[in-house]
């Protein structure tokens, strides 16, 4: 059988930047900068990405290529012979094929409330669902019922299974090259739109202006944190993405696309909703969104204005596109591993994946509604309201993700070796500095960093 891979290196870069660009970028990033200081968490996550992230995304990738494997074969084979040593880190894989299998089912949840809402903006007037009074009624009416958020939850779920089926090339690939740069036109669109609102121009001082006060160490934290969502780190997807990559292609130049496209379109989505929130409802607004600010504070800034329907509508779409590229960047994650390690053929494997992505996706739904009173981590006392959603993403995100990568930088460090890696990596003369970068921050940076992340989240920190 032919060993399926990208076409090209901006096949590559596009797929790997669409896992990257997700709700993360569109949802999270913004209320973060609003709430730890503007423009200083804009200069922190930059100067993160550029180090902590970019190490960790050149290492996963440059694993996956030198052994061409999904996580478990790739750290199976290169721990292979190393003894005890090699028994320890080999885990790790297991750790990093995990973690999508535990995201995918929830994420596709919250990708069916997106296709929800789009729903409601073409069919729908934006006053029955975007106002003050009823944006978070309609939004917690909607969640809460058996039904509609199921339905909505197959569709999105089977719009990823779709683009899979076909493949690396002509399935993931092609879907890549077409929403990348939709995506971009549209957020950049709806940017200029915004930036034209009243008041705008206080949310854009409000965003770009670094708030000194606010820098403390939970802005590092937070911006760290963020990088895990961001460039899709510890989830297994750049190990399965570089395992496609050609031998030829300049891997670090591939990442510093890759890294280029995820902090643009972060950076356009604070720009777009930031201007727009603080036009709506002030500063304080912007700082409090938090998590509910998709689905309750946007659509209530859609339905402030005139076209606000026709804005919400491309917006809404603008977000089901950087979801849909995660999504199925996870997706096959999930199905290059069972094919690798079951030995089965792509559809074999795409309907055991789906399998486990509806019996977990269908739980989590009804999490809201039948099951809502059902705290899976009642015991702990920081913990004891989390729902079925919050407790898969705290255990995928806080937990496994931050172990993973742990594993993979002992793997790069202690198995492979920083000199072999390297020349795996062949680095360009012109881009030296970016290898010193790597190695610095591999040796001294990543593991702390790592461990301050795992302790924050657990509330160690706190």
């Amino acid at each position: 059988m032919k060993k399926e891979g990208f076409s090209s290196q901006i096949g590559f870069v596009l797929a790997a930047a669409g896992s990257a660009v997700g709700l993360g970028n569109i949802w999270r990033f913004p209320y973060l900068t609003a709430k730890y200081g503007g423009g200083i968490f804009l200069i922190t996550y930059l100067v993160l990405m550029l180090t902590f992230g970019y190490a960790l995304l050149i290492s996963e990738n440059c694993i996956g290529r030198m052994t061409g494997k999904s996580p478990i074969g790739a750290f199976r084979d290169l721990c292979r012979g190393k003894g005890t040593l090699g028994k320890i880190i080999s885990p790790g894989g297991w750790i990093n094929a995990i973690v999508p299998m535990l995201i995918l089912p929830y994420y596709c949840v919250i990708g069916g409330w997106v296709c929800r809402y789009v729903f409601s903006f073409a069919t729908t007037p934006v006053s029955q669902f975007g106002t003050a009074e009823n944006s978070g009624t309609y939004f917690t009416a909607f969640i809460g019922s058996t039904w509609t958020p199921i339905i909505f939850f197959l569709i999105f779920m089977l719009i990823s299974a779709l683009v899979v089926c076909f493949g690396v090339e002509k399935g993931i690939e092609r879907f890549n090259k077409i929403l990348m740069p939709g995506l971009i036109l549209l957020i950049v669109g709806i940017c200029i739109y915004c930036m034209f609102l009243p008041n705008a121009k206080e949310g854009l001082i409000y965003y770009l202006k670094p708030d000194i006060e606010k820098f403390s160490y939970r802005t590092v934290v937070e911006a760290m944190g963020q990088l895990f969502f961001s460039l899709s780190i510890a989830m297994g997807i750049m190990i399965t993405y570089g395992s496609y990559m050609r031998q030829e292609d300049d891997l670090v130049s591939s990442v510093n696309h890759v890294e280029l496209f995820d902090t643009l379109v972060s950076f356009l989505a604070g720009l777009m909703i930031i201007p727009a929130v603080v036009a709506f409802g002030g500063a304080k607004a912007a700082g409090n969104a938090g998590p509910g600010l998709i689905f309750v504070t946007m659509p209530q800034v859609f339905g402030s204005f005139t076209g606000g329907q026709i804005v919400g509508f491309v917006f809404f779409t603008l977000v089901l596109f950087a979801a849909a590229t995660s999504a199925v960047s996870l997706l096959e994650t999930n199905v290059h591993t069972i094919m690798q390690e079951l030995h089965l053929s792509r559809k074999k494997a795409l309907i055991l994946c789906l399998l486990e992505v509806f019996i977990i996706g269908t739980i989590t739904v009804l999490g809201a509604s039948v099951l809502k009173n059902f705290h899976p981590l009642a015991y702990i006392e920081s913990f004891q309201n989390y729902d079925i959603l919050d407790t898969l993403d705290f255990i995928s995100n806080s937990v496994l993700m931050p172990i993973g990568a742990i594993f993979t930088t002992l793997l790069v460090l202690l198995v492979i070796g920083i000199k072999n890696i390297c020349k795996e990596i062949k680095h360009p003369e012109k881009m030296w500095y970016r290898e010193w970068v790597f190695r610095f921050c591999m040796v001294f940076i990543v593991i702390p960093c790592l461990l301050i992340v795992l302790l924050n989240a657990t509330g160690i920190l706190h």
